[in-house]
């Protein structure tokens, strides 16, 4: 077998890991990191390593386009000139009979920036409207916002490189640890050779992050302007602010003095809930004379409806100290999307215009319509809708017609029921997928099939302002497309109807030829890349914005001149007044849910969810709550819970822990209808957004914590050789039930968990059919009627001898059915007589052994042994081999090490 390895980017975070992707001409069958990337320098996370495993199978991938012949119908086979011919016709007519902004488009930070630029050029340059929003509008729209008001223009002023040359790092709502792990494999190293180096995090949780930090604020949610501010004011009291630097460099300090005086330490730590010497502290380590201070920020601030004004309280601070344009310090945003950059480059979002333009801007509008070879007023001087407003739109009729593209809002979109009422409601609905296991597939009129990682080229930018190549490894399957071929064809389709007279605009026969144009569009702005194309990206490999024609390597640091992208220069101080939540809680609604993510999952797991091995560090959804939370209510570990907001419920198996406050509660946001009997986290989640970046309030909701009484309860599992078809056949089930959800665990086993007021009728003979557990002879059944408790067992044979479990359903009474999933889970040959598989067994109290470290498969038992007999992370990791490969477990090593030598 011949290997080829070609270079490419990780598809998953902003950090833009180089990889080396491994395949025999047809298949994807390893990778590496490229040692020679300058984003990561070959490390890669678990999600990155396991990236071949979610390409080997082709169950779940959209391979051919699919089209409703009538709305009720089930979706067709087509081929793909009736499905271009169809979507063409069907906008055209409704821009026709409504006008352009009755139609939208709403796009992905996962997309290449190529993809970007076809999609924003057919909305804006043909179709006439900005309605065309992306999910980046749910990541960095504030950050964005930010900076823009505060030095000018988009991006961040930092690199990579200032994470090993920072004195003082502070991470504002960030979860570093599990977000940005190889970039948090750079701290830790950092620190490593420069122990003095302090680390202060912000978070209500103590995630692993936190649980590392010289100093954890653990802040009430929504505080973080009051701390910002109180910081801000013990620097100007103690003398630790640049008087130099502001009066050369910036403006509008007065006004902001004048508001942070009445923020003082013990006002602001009151309002935090934590101790004024803990916010004093903090302020003087990243004060602190002729160090550097980096601050590393995420969600935590961005998806709140007061996001902006936290970005600008924290750039505040670095403006007051002189501590942005020199090495290690700065305001840092980490992305959360591998493109989201690259989106906002292209103009792609419905508030701005190519190369960081505005629409408002006349000479902006003729800039870009004569690159595109369209009159002028073509271009809309209005902007579009932003997400939240756009799906508002689709569900009001104001927008006849929606394009989705490489995204799941059914999911991903706050007050999830709203949005599943637009789909339902829109005239015409396209989506395009690689993936066919998304909430918001089901809607879509026509199914456009879309070339995935690994079999599409272009580029994207990382969190640094990096640009890399991704190139094609494979060819797509079926008949699935690149992204930016797609939306060629239907844009010379409905050009050459609405305007045939400019309709060969998209005539793009390779990338290159994309992505040469995109950069004709940003010479002379802020992101100049006039001088980068394809040709050095081969040569000298990726590279940072601003790049003009005559440099031949980007700009590492913005603003190390002390000139910002403003008007006069200088960068600008805002006033920011702490607001409280846009939620606030109340008796009826007590807690505040917070959100967040897993380590291992990705998004809402259309690719990650495809792999058993990355469910082992969390195997199922649960919500979780404060020890003294918990039992004032009377709630113990693994009960059923109902959250529920004055949006909607769901209800989760309750965990308990201490890394939330009490009065708080935690729950990840990526489980979905395609793994539980919910659209997820975001049925609850607040539809407020920032009145300037309009990125929604995703992180906070107020809720209630109620028991869910549901006493039938059911578990069933099964070890298939194609656990997503498996998958597929289960996934129907989950909606009949008060609370279900699936997970996939070991190497090859789906996990059915069900709970429901009564048995639904017919479901567990549903369950059975789905499982191929039918009586037979290595199918034993045990009913007791009286009790309304059924337990179904099967073994599979071996061709060496003997029988192993091959799946078992227990309903009405589950004791002993986690006992049973360990052994078939162990795969280990069955002994003793098969009747005693319906032995009682009491539940055990011991909790389910979580595999911490999946690259190496050990577990937290193994781990705590051997810590508790003295062993550190070191002596874990040789003795083990946990942390050795990508390092993504080592915060979580050093937490149990550290927890097992308190407890000593």
């Amino acid at each position: 077998m011949t290997k080829t390895i070609t270079k490419s980017t990780c598809c998953y975070c902003g950090v833009g890991c180089g990889v080396l992707i491994e395949s025999d001409g047809d298949r994807i069958i390893g990778i590496q990191g490229d040692p020679s990337h300058p984003a990561n320098f070959g490390r890669l996370c678990t999600k990155g390593m396991t990236l071949p495993a979610t390409a080997a199978s082709l169950t779940g991938r959209a391979l051919h386009p699919e089209m409703r012949l009538t709305r009720d119908a089930e979706r067709q086979r087509i081929d793909w000139d009736a499905a271009l011919d169809t979507v063409s016709e069907r906008f055209a007519d409704i821009i026709e009979r409504h006008g352009p902004d009755a139609v939208a488009f709403y796009v992905s930070g996962q997309l290449l920036t190529e993809d970007y630029y076809v999609f924003n050029k057919l909305a804006k340059g043909v179709v006439g409207t900005n309605n065309i929003d992306t999910n980046s509008r749910l990541c960095m729209s504030s950050a964005v916002t930010a900076y823009k008001l505060a030095l000018g223009a988009d991006g961040p002023p930092t690199c990579y490189e200032d994470l090993e040359l920072a004195d003082c790092v502070l991470f504002a709502g960030s979860n570093m640890a599990y977000a940005h792990p190889v970039l948090f494999r750079r701290l830790e190293a950092a620190k490593a050779t420069r122990p003095a180096t302090k680390w202060i995090v912000i978070d209500p949780r103590r995630t692993d992050t936190a649980a590392m930090a010289d100093l954890h604020l653990q802040i009430q949610p929504g505080t973080d302007v009051a701390l910002f501010n109180g910081m801000l004011h013990h620097l100007i009291w103690e003398g630790l602010v640049d008087p130099a630097y502001i009066a050369a460099h910036t403006a509008g300090f007065a006004e902001l003095k004048k508001l942070v005086r009445d923020y003082t330490p013990k006002m602001a730590a009151e309002l935090c809930g934590i101790f004024e010497a803990d916010l004093v502290q903090a302020a003087e380590w990243f004060g602190a004379s002729g160090g550097a201070s980096l601050s590393l920020y995420c969600m935590g601030l961005n998806q709140s409806a007061h996001g902006t004004d936290k970005n600008l309280a924290l750039i505040n601070l670095h403006l007051a100290t002189g501590q942005i344009g020199k090495p290690g310090a700065g305001p840092f945003s980490l992305t959360g999307q591998p493109n989201a950059m690259g989106g906002r480059e292209v103009g792609g979002m419905a508030t701005m215009l190519a190369a960081h333009r505005d629409i408002a801007i006349p000479s902006h509008r003729a800039e870009v319509a004569e690159v595109w070879g369209v009159p002028a007023e073509r271009l809309s001087n209005q902007p579009g809708l932003p997400a939240v407003a756009m799906f508002d739109a689709i569900r009001d009729g104001r927008i006849k017609a929606v394009w989705i593209a490489c995204t799941n809002p059914a999911h991903s979109l706050p007050d999830a029921g709203k949005v599943a009422e637009a789909l339902e409601m829109a005239e015409f609905v396209v989506v395009q997928e690689a993936f066919t296991n998304t909430d918001t597939v089901p809607y879509a009129d026509v199914l456009l099939p879309a070339a995935t990682w690994g079999e599409k080229a272009g580029t994207v930018t990382n969190s640094e302002r990096r640009i890399s190549r991704v190139r094609a490894a494979v060819a797509a399957p079926g008949e699935a497309r690149p992204d930016w071929w797609i939306a060629c064809e239907v844009a010379k389709r409905i050009a050459a109807r609405l305007y045939p007279e400019d309709a060969a605009g998209f005539a793009y026969v390779e990338t290159s030829a994309i992505f040469d144009e995109h950069r004709r569009l940003t010479v002379g702005r802020d992101l100049d890349i006039g001088g980068l194309d394809y040709a050095l990206l081969e040569s000298h490999g990726p590279q940072q914005w601003p790049l003009p024609a005559g440099m031949r390597q980007g700009l590492a640091r913005r603003y190390v001149d002390c000139g910002f992208a403003t008007p006069d220069g200088r960068a600008r101080f805002h006033a920011t007044p702490y607001k409280p939540v846009a939620e606030p809680t109340n008796a009826r609604y007590p807690f505040h849910l917070l959100t967040g993510r897993l380590r291992d999952q990705w998004h809402g797991m259309s690719r990650t969810g495809r792999l058993p091995q990355l469910f082992a560090h969390t195997p199922e959804p649960s919500l979780t709550m404060h020890p003294h939370d918990a039992e004032r209510r009377g709630l113990k570990a693994g009960d059923l819970v109902r959250v529920a907001s004055k949006r909607g419920a769901l209800v989760l198996p309750l965990a308990i822990g201490n890394d939330v406050p009490s009065g708080s509660v935690f729950a990840a946001m990526h489980w979905n209808g395609q793994f539980l009997n919910s659209l997820g986290v975001n049925e609850t989640s607040a539809p407020m957004v920032d009145g300037r970046s309009f990125q929604p309030e995703l992180k906070h909701a107020a809720v209630r914590i109620e028991r869910a009484e549901l006493p039938w309860r059911a578990m069933a599992a099964l070890r298939s050789p194609d656990v997503l078809m498996l998958h597929a056949a289960v996934q129907p089930l989950l909606a009949e039930c008060d609370y279900a959800a699936i997970s996939l665990q070991g190497r090859d086993t789906l996990v059915l968990r069900a709970a429901c007021t009564e048995a639904p009728a017919g479901w567990l003979e549903r369950v059975f059919t789905a499982l191929e557990l039918q009586p037979g002879a290595d199918v034993l059944e045990y009913r007791d009627a009286r009790r309304n408790l059924v337990k179904r067992v099967g073994w599979r044979s071996q061709d060496e001898g003997g029988s192993v479990l091959a799946g078992f359903v227990f309903a009405g009474d589950v004791s002993g059915a986690e006992g049973l999933l360990d052994t078939l889970l162990a795969g280990e040959v069955w002994q003793g007589p098969r009747l005693a598989v319906f032995a009682p067994k009491g539940a055990s109290a011991v909790p389910r052994d979580r595999v911490v470290c999946n690259c190496m498969q050990v577990r937290e038992s193994q781990i705590a042994g051997r810590a508790a007999a003295g062993a550190g992370v070191e002596q874990l990791k040789a003795e083990l081999g946990c942390g050795t490969v990508c390092g993504s477990c080592v915060p979580e090593l050093k937490r149990l090490c550290a927890s097992t030598s308190r407890a000593a």
